[in-house]
């Protein structure tokens, strides 16, 4: 499993090789939110505010948010809208409140036309008020008044008591009298005043005078999620998932990246690094079909992980690389022999490589191999999953040639397994990586004695000879 820290850098990479893939799984996701939406049929919210006078407390304000979404109010407003198959368990799922500064409560209705939520929540709005106004006892069926209530009546048989005794005594005539009449004015007045005080501290009389602050103004648009923000959260959760994918596989992804590594899974030392220019690959002989076109459209015909080409010397510095890959090779078999160069089926910057690495060596018969200057080289490709090497026979050892970042330890353990078993000794491993071709200077072909020390074969494709 790597351990490389995602940055920016990574998912900018992504975006960058992958652009075209992510894009066609954005369309997708599109359309899938496109096919979500038509699931769910448009909805319409509309919102009523009633108002509350008088002074109410968070909590208590909470209670009537609570009591215009009960069952109480929610019934009575199906009752009231009367509408075929919706009932109140059905709307207790449309209807919606909350409360806000200023005492007021807002009710929010959603339905399936702006008319219909419109008149939803213009009704629990009405039905809320009645509901408080029926608890608070101020409707015409209120039952038997206790309390504050009960005392104002009191009250006001206390004032006409008050006003019989005024009548009774015999006005004018006496001290006696005048100082009655004053005495029963004065504690009239005293009731009248104690009254208006318990009025102004009940706050039940506010409370009883809740109302609704006009109709409900018709919705314009639909409610969320509408269609388009469909679409856009499944262009958007597609694209997301595929950066999320290639990070992920990147995380467990098991492909040796160093030379080190590389030459410790084949059990060999490594002869040296060499690069090719870092265009696009041709298409090869029977990767045709649509399968591969579509790969190439996607852009996923090629490693996104792959580093990005370095910068490269010229034409000649390329060669020297190779001639010295050549020399090191050359030291480790000081006596002429034919050799192998194992290719990884399927890893074209290797296959290039491969091929360049036998061109620098030189082309056509194999003079240099008879008169003992050094070994001939043949290119053999071998399928990484079953893995087979030609038996010895005009050859006794190979060369593995592959990239950096493409194989497990797994895979080319496989290899030099395949190499043993067709009797070759695995004398040395190249690794191959791609450069942008930066040619300052015309390469023509190298003087007589820079001359390769190694001579060439025909190539051959995995037969042996």
């Amino acid at each position: 499993m790597s351990d490389d820290t995602i940055r920016l850098a990574t998912v900018g990479r992504i975006l960058r090789r992958r652009g075209r893939l992510v894009i066609a799984l954005a369309v997708v996701g599109a359309l899938v939110g496109h096919g979500v939406s038509a699931l769910f049929p448009p909805r319409y919210t509309a919102s009523a505010s009633v108002l509350l006078p008088g002074q109410w407390e968070e909590r208590e304000l909470l209670t009537q948010v609570n009591i215009a979404t009960s069952s109480a109010v929610v019934d009575r407003t199906a009752a009231a809208l009367g509408w075929k198959g919706v009932g109140g368990g059905e709307l207790r799922d449309r209807v919606s409140a909350t409360a806000s500064d200023g005492n007021i409560i807002t009710i929010s209705g959603t339905a399936e036309t702006p008319e219909r939520a419109q008149r939803l929540s213009d009704q629990a709005a009405r039905q809320l008020v009645a509901f408080a106004a029926r608890i608070a006892g101020d409707s015409a069926g209120a039952e038997e008044v206790t309390g504050p209530e009960a005392l104002r009546r009191k009250v006001v048989q206390t004032n006409r008591r008050i006003t019989d005794l005024a009548n009774a005594a015999d006005p004018g005539r006496t001290v006696e009298s005048v100082q009655a009449r004053t005495a029963l004015e004065k504690l009239r007045t005293a009731l009248e005043e104690a009254m208006r005080r318990l009025d102004e501290a009940d706050p039940a009389t506010d409370r009883a005078g809740m109302v609704v602050m006009g109709p409900a103004a018709r919705p314009t648009g639909e409610a969320p999620p509408t269609r388009a923000q469909l679409i856009a959260a499944g262009a958007l959760l597609f694209a997301l998932l595929t950066v999320v994918g290639h990070l992920a596989a990147a995380r467990v992804n098991r492909r040796l990246r160093t030379e080190r590594e590389i030459a410790a899974a084949l059990g060999s030392v490594l002869l040296g690094a060499v690069d090719v220019p870092g265009e696009r690959p041709a298409l090869r002989p029977g990767g045709g079909g649509p399968r591969a076109w579509i790969r190439r459209l996607l852009g996923v015909d090629t490693r996104w992980d792959a580093p990005p080409p370095r910068a490269s010397g010229d034409e000649t510095e390329r060669r020297i690389r190779y001639r010295r890959v050549c020399a090191r090779l050359r030291d480790r078999l000081p006596a002429a022999r034919r050799l192998l160069v194992v290719v990884p089926d399927g890893d074209e910057i290797a296959r290039r490589a491969a091929e360049r690495l036998v061109a620098e060596a030189g082309s056509g018969p194999s003079a240099a191999a008879s008169s003992g200057e050094g070994p001939g080289l043949r290119v053999v490709e071998v399928p990484v999953d079953r893995p087979l090497v030609p038996d010895r026979e005009a050859e006794s050892g190979a060369v593995v040639v592959l990239s950096a970042g493409s194989w497990t330890a797994e895979q080319l353990g496989g290899i030099a397994g395949a190499c043993a078993d067709g009797g070759h000794e695995v004398v040395g491993v190249v690794v191959a990586g791609t450069a942008r071709a930066r040619s300052t200077r015309p390469a023509g072909r190298p003087s007589d004695d820079a001359a390769p020390a190694l001579a060439v074969p025909d190539r051959a494709t995995g037969e042996s000879v």
